[in-house]
């Protein structure tokens, strides 16, 4: 899963689902780069997310996917910006009749940036390398169904799967094809992207550049520099003064308005799956109650919340499914309804007609500070103390991802067809209902795409009349850049932020 900001759970990891089928042979699509015209720009990228490492089975977080994923790095397939599969690496697959076996040809002649030829043996060990021992990556749950892996040749890979899965080319997608030779990629890489890692400041930026190697069409732009800040106002500023051409994701509606009405700047507000989440332990009390996490959920006005961080910009949701994806609800929104009372009275069904008290576990950035201190005050008025334990990134990672320490926290989870994490028992937060669990593996094996979605969709309905967490918004998505910059991609799909086709023009 991918978590927004620094503990990306990439967590990156992402079990996430597909719609479609990527057809055999290469289709056209991002990286299909034919007739590009390559200058000599560099482009230069504002974002509030710098990796806290250079990896992505190592708690590397959001920023490592926005700022490698295809771009460094590239998988057998790759999502487009409207989250559709295609081929990548994979010139070819075919399918076994039974769906328990997939056989991938591998392009021919593409190279790492080291220089060595990538084999079917690298694909093998880069999932091998995900569900190690030690790996942080949430994509481990997502490849637990592969039986073996078989090499006959160099270019041919043969996965052998334990159960059908509808979402096995998806997965593929969002795995990183890595040279794992031993480097350290926290601060290393080895990848076969348009672009190669050419300089990290800590604290300050990071540069790719590209590469004259890359086995397809060229990046548009000689390079990319990814510039860090620590807060909003500082990322709009620095669009305002020309030091960047684009901002990756707004973080604040006050930094839209300096924009509007301004030939200099285009401001695109593109499809977001990025949830603000208030997530229980759903294994320790109070919260191993459904009645107490609802009384909580029907506590908070998430419309005056969302209003407060946002203005106009973003929406409500009632549960883990935003509207691109295919299992979304609208009539969730109002499943668990603000309404005081209402909430007073599940509390006290619940055995604490007096409340009580509980830590909530508070990332350091932005937004959460705000939100924590909102829904302090709001369930006040039903007489829970919340007690604010402000933590770093890190610390969030190790403490609540990794140790599972917590009794409450929050979070934001930015990828799409995520719904499917209430179905692991042994996810951070801990939810475990039988009849989810069944139903998320049953969407998997499913036959169809319309079977799979009926699946999830009452899987949405479940985690949603049961409260498993608080889901409190949905992010927009906007991008605002110059207006002599194109290119760029607009939808908020699991963060990451292709850059190969930007370019600048006089």
């Amino acid at each position: 899963m991918k978590l927004k900001n620094k503990p990306t759970l990439w967590v990156a990891g992402l079990l996430i689902f597909s719609l479609f089928a990527a057809q055999s042979g290469f289709a056209k699509g991002q990286n299909d780069r034919s007739g590009a015209s390559p200058d000599s720009t560099i482009v230069n990228i504002g974002s509030l997310y710098e990796p806290t490492n250079l990896s992505n089975t190592q708690g590397g977080g959001q920023g490592v996917n926005e700022a490698l994923s295809g771009n460094v790095y590239e998988g057998l397939f790759k999502l487009t910006d409207d989250g559709k599969v295609e081929n990548l690496l994979a010139a070819s697959y075919t399918k076994s009749a039974d769906g328990l076996s997939y056989t991938i040809i591998l392009r021919d002649g593409v190279k790492f940036h080291s220089g060595k030829l990538l084999t079917s043996a690298d694909v093998k060990a880069s999932l091998e390398r995900v569900v190690a021992p030690g790996s942080l990556s949430a994509r481990i749950s997502s490849f637990r169904n592969v039986k073996s892996i078989d090499t006959p040749d160099a270019r041919t890979v043969v996965f052998h799967l334990n159960n059908p899965a509808i979402s096995f080319l998806y997965h593929l997608a969002v795995m990183w094809i890595v040279n794992d030779d031993g480097r350290d990629f926290r601060i290393e890489e080895d990848g076969t992207g348009p672009y190669t890692l050419d300089t990290w400041n800590r604290g300050s930026s990071l540069s790719i550049k590209k590469w004259d190697g890359y086995w397809g069409a060229p990046a548009k732009n000689s390079g990319v520099v990814f510039y860090y800040f620590t807060d909003a106002s500082a990322l709009s500023n620095a669009l305002l003064s020309g030091q960047i051409d684009i901002i990756a994701a707004v973080q604040s509606p006050d930094a839209i308005a300096q924009f509007e009405n301004n030939p200099k700047y285009k401001i695109n507000n593109g499809a977001s799956t990025t949830k603000e989440l208030l997530a229980f332990n759903d294994r320790v009390a109070p919260f191993d109650n459904t009645n107490v996490r609802k009384a909580i959920y029907s506590a908070v006005n998430r419309a005056k919340l969302l209003n407060s961080i946002w203005g106009n910009y973003g929406s409500l949701i009632g549960s883990m499914v935003p509207p691109t994806d295919p299992w979304y609800d609208p009539a969730l929104v109002n499943a668990n309804p603000y309404d005081v009372n209402l909430a007073k009275s599940l509390l006290a069904q619940a055995g604490f007609p007096n409340g009580f008290t509980f830590t909530l576990d508070t990332p350091t950035y932005d937004p959460h500070p705000t939100v924590a201190e909102f829904l302090k005050s709001e369930l006040a008025s039903i007489g829970i103390i919340v007690n604010i334990n402000s933590i770093s990134a890190d610390e969030w990672y190790s403490k609540v991802y990794r140790d599972r320490d917590f009794t409450a926290t929050l979070q934001e989870h930015v990828n799409d067809r995520d719904v499917v994490w209430y179905g692991n028992p042994n996810f951070y937060w801990g939810y475990n209902n039988p009849d989810v669990v069944k139903l998320v593996s049953e969407a998997e094996q499913a036959n169809s795409t319309d079977e799979q979605t009926q699946k999830l969709l009452e899987v949405n309905r479940t985690i949603a009349r049961e409260a498993a967490s608080v889901w409190l918004y949905l992010y927009p998505q906007i991008v605002i850049a110059v207006s002599n910059v194109s290119g760029y991609p607009i939808n908020g799909l699991n963060s990451q932020f292709h850059s190969y086709n930007i370019v600048k023009t006089n």
